[in-house]
């Protein structure tokens, strides 16, 4: 997700996305992996200060058990890569600003339709990403079930020196329409 966010970025998370809040198209989501995209992690037990911070929710001790990428496609959406460099989702090709590289939105050419119940995510730093793009030959295609969705990252709360609101980028997607 670089520039967006850097590693050992530490992000708040909204829970009622989408439990109570509808997820929407650039939002930034954290979710639980859908089927080994992470690989298998060796468990670690947390330490004494950890498992505290983890008891009164400022802890994330089990933050290797979970991805955040940007959401690209909704239920229903048909997103092809790449027209002329750009994503078009339902037809309408968009410009991404939130990229880190100038150049084409994905090396790797795809034309996705989200069946229901799920997500198409990416990465901001596309070239570097194990998205939606690199799982596509896997038992779920690339696709991350909104049940594994823990919720929506609005503000990154550590390094101090990076405290910033995270934005989903409406006007990217605004003229994008529902899928038929």
């Amino acid at each position: 997700m670089s520039d967006t966010l850097e590693v050992n970025d530490r992000v708040l998370v909204n829970e009622l996305v989408p439990k109570t809040v509808d997820l929407e198209r650039g939002d930034i989501v954290v979710f639980r992996d859908p089927g080994s995209w992470l690989g298998v992690a060796p468990a670690t037990p947390p330490t004494p200060a950890e498992w505290f911070l983890d008891l009164v929710g400022l802890g994330a001790s089990d933050s290797d058990e979970y991805l955040i990428k940007r959401v690209i496609g909704l239920p229903g959406d048909h997103v092809v890569c790449c027209s002329a460099g750009h994503l078009t989702i339902n037809g309408v090709e968009i410009d991404e600003p939130y990229l880190r590289e100038a150049g084409p939105a994905s090396e790797v050419a795809f034309d996705v339709t989200v069946p229901a119940g799920h997500l198409w995510v990416m990465g901001d730093n596309r070239n570097e990403s194990a998205d939606s793009r690199a799982h596509m030959g896997t038992p779920g295609g690339g696709f991350v079930p909104i049940s594994d969705v823990v919720g929506r990252a609005f503000v990154i709360t550590w390094p101090v020196e990076r405290w910033s609101l995270l934005s989903d980028h409406p006007d990217v997607f605004a003229d994008v329409p529902k899928p038929k």
